[in-house]
């Protein structure tokens, strides 16, 4: 057996959210360690296009981010929805535009500046929790295993989380999976205006389906349950772009594939580990609107990061701390698929209902008959009732229920 090694906190994944965490943690003296099951620095699939919020986030703990960890090009002014009737409506982000963030290198850069000791090429095997310490096992393919022992063990490593799938075995079962899909192809011809993040309400398309250009490439994004034919869907897209917008598009030279754990946070079924053992950032379910994660990571990766200092400082019970902290984080992201915030609220970064605003009756109509029709086919997952009643709870006693979480 290889040598123990021992550390204040684990945390697993070299990813924002690990950062975040890392950030609190080694500023206040306690000794980390990241587990990555990649060499770093690392390819990760994103659109890349953070929220002013993270944007914020980034500055005040990591400062200003260095030109190679950016796309060209290297800033977003906001957002364009588009419904297949005919309305577009481009929104711009509250205060200016924000990175469009080339992950490979962000997140390496990010993980560097917290001071974090990173152990790359590394993969999560295990997680025993005896109460007073977790133990710790991962393996790689050059020296067989290697034993780790912390307090505490905070998962950081995405939506196919092995921490969760160690906490919860039967849990990858219980909830649907997407598959999102970007092709990086050529342009020809692209009248979108390349300041914009382009999403389309278009049911025929796909659950998620954008577009953006990126180091002189045009990101066809589709995105639908798992299993299905994406290959098929993308094909309908680029036809639909061509004969709707006029989008003329070469051969696509590089495809990027991740899977999500899309619907957590619309019907507020995160999960936040147990015992000695948190999750958080997108393995904990936190996904913003038009699926953007880099935000909610990197906040919740702090609170992670904050409840263990309170734990180590005042020996209580880390779960409690972090549940109790995480609350804050959960309002503002379910937020903002809550339609309640959404009609008599400003839940996001874009003002969407006052846009819409300035439409004519026919214009909104037209916007109102088309959502609903996109959001049609999500009725076979059973998410409507569910958010209704959050929503409700929301506005009676101005939380979501936490009896909901893992």
């Amino acid at each position: 057996m290889s040598r123990r090694r021992t550390a204040d906190v684990i945390i697993v994944g070299a990813s924002l959210s690990a950062a975040a965490v890392a950030k609190r943690l080694v500023d206040a003296g306690y000794e980390t360690i990241a587990l990555e099951r990649f060499p770093l620095p690392r390819n990760k699939p994103c659109s890349g296009i953070i929220s002013p919020r993270g944007h914020r986030f980034l500055i005040e703990n990591f400062g200003p981010l260095p030109k190679e960890v950016l796309h060209d090009p290297t800033a977003c002014r906001g957002v364009t929805f588009y419904f297949p009737g005919g309305v577009d409506l481009p929104m711009d982000f509250d205060g200016g535009t924000t990175p469009h963030l080339n992950r490979t290198y962000s997140d390496y850069w990010a993980i560097k500046r917290s001071g974090v000791t990173v152990h790359d090429n590394l993969r999560f095997h295990s997680a025993v929790d005896h109460g007073t310490h977790v133990d710790v096992i991962a393996r790689n393919h050059d020296d067989g295993e290697q034993h780790y022992r912390a307090r505490y063990v905070i998962g950081a490593d995405g939506p196919n989380s092995q921490v969760v799938r160690g906490l919860y075995p039967g849990y990858r079962d219980a909830i649907a999976w997407f598959t999102v899909k970007q092709h990086l192809h050529e342009i020809i011809d692209c009248p979108l205006d390349p300041e914009y993040f382009h999403f389309w309400f278009h049911p025929g398309l796909g659950f998620y389906t954008w577009s953006h250009q990126r180091s002189g490439r045009q990101i066809v994004g589709v995105g639908y349950e798992a299993g299905t034919d994406l290959a098929e869907r993308h094909a309908r897209t680029l036809t639909y772009l061509e004969e709707r917008h006029g989008v003329r598009l070469g051969p696509c030279d590089l495809r990027e594939t991740s899977v999500n754990n899309f619907g957590l946070s619309l019907i507020n079924r995160y999960v936040f580990g147990r015992g000695n053992i948190l999750v958080t950032g997108q393995a904990a379910g936190f996904l913003n609107m038009i699926a953007e994660g880099m935000s909610a990571a990197l906040h919740s990766g702090a609170i992670a990061g904050e409840a263990a200092i309170e734990a180590f400082r005042g020996n209580r019970p880390v779960q409690e701390i972090y549940r109790s902290m995480i609350a804050s984080e959960v309002r503002r992201c379910s937020d903002q698929w809550n339609i309640m915030k959404i009609l008599f609220g400003r839940p996001h970064e874009a003002d969407f209902m006052g846009t819409l605003a300035k439409r004519s009756m026919r214009e909104k109509m037209i916007v109102l008959k088309d959502t609903a029709k996109f959001l049609a086919p999500w009725g076979r997952f059973s998410w409507g009732r569910q958010m209704l009643w959050q929503a409700v709870r929301r506005v009676m006693t101005g939380d979501y229920d936490p009896r909901r979480w893992k």
